[in-house]
């Protein structure tokens, strides 16, 4: 990869991973717009753990706290953060195994040639982000969530499997449904994301290794350079949703949904989602 390449990249996975905008919508319109070929799978493996890394640098407090309330569970001592934990490992169940059921059925690898289901999840998505933050009640904290609730977090997230849709932006509209403050939905989408993307990266690992891809430096390079933009990505939003809505995000996937169908229709080649 050239430098430009690793740069764009960084930018677009350490922003869109954690922006509920659309990470899928955006890679879309790389190959349109640059020329330039699929990364492979061992750059995408590489970028994740970037954005991991960034999640636990930021949130390290949080990380501490639930590490220890986890293992006050195994004592056999409950506390709120160590339900908290147990929550975050039960609600990653369900896009487990949505994921595992899609790929069964072959569903991803008909999406990935099919566009515009990135550019209509966008569009639709990014509606019910604004509805769901516009209407939804501020009065819960994220060390207060009970099981059903995260839960149906949970299961928003796995939605997320399909493109377009976004990690990020389903379960913070979820947790807004729930009456969750932004920031403290925000939060525990985040903390929520630190299995699934780990996960993620194992699973890109294990294609890479049995492809006998080799890891370069240009790929360490763009999954340093991820990390710095996702650091600062998380940062500017957990200080910007203190004082705006979702709105301005819910407004920009609409437009970009818009875009995508715009090219499709004119016959512009875009890339496949990975």
């Amino acid at each position: 990869m050239i430098l430009l390449q690793i740069i764009v990249l960084a930018l677009i996975q350490g922003v869109t991973e954690f922006l509920p905008i659309s990470s899928s919508g955006h890679l879309l319109l790389v190959p349109a717009v640059t020329g330039w070929p699929d990364q492979g799978v061992l750059t995408d493996v590489m970028v994740h753990l970037g954005s991991f890394f960034a999640v636990v640098v930021y949130f390290w407090r949080d990380c501490v706290t639930l590490t220890k309330g986890a293992l006050d569970l195994l004592r056999g001592r409950t506390t709120p953060w160590g339900k908290l934990a147990l929550w975050i490992v039960l609600a990653t169940i369900p896009a487990v195994i949505f994921g595992i059921f899609l790929d069964k059925i072959g569903f991803m690898e008909v999406v990935r040639t099919k566009p515009q289901v990135v550019a209509w999840n966008a569009i639709i998505f990014g509606i019910l982000l604004y509805v769901c933050d516009r209407f939804g009640m501020t009065r819960n904290l994220m060390v207060n969530m009970n099981l059903p609730q995260a839960l149906i977090i949970g299961v928003a997230q796995a939605l997320a499997i399909i493109p377009g849709t976004s990690r990020s932006g389903i379960t913070m509209t979820a947790a807004r449904v729930l009456g969750f403050e932004r920031a403290e939905a925000a939060r525990f989408a985040f903390l929520l994301g630190i299995p699934a993307i780990a996960g993620a990266a194992v699973l890109k690992l294990g294609d890479a290794v049995s492809e006998g891809t080799p890891i370069t430096w240009p790929m360490i390079l763009t999954a340093i350079l991820t990390f710095f933009v996702a650091l600062g990505t998380i940062a500017f939003l957990m200080r910007i949703i203190r004082y705006v809505s979702f709105l301005p995000f819910a407004a920009y996937r609409v437009a970009l949904g818009v875009l995508l169908l715009a090219l499709l229709y004119l016959g512009v080649p875009l890339g496949t989602v990975n």
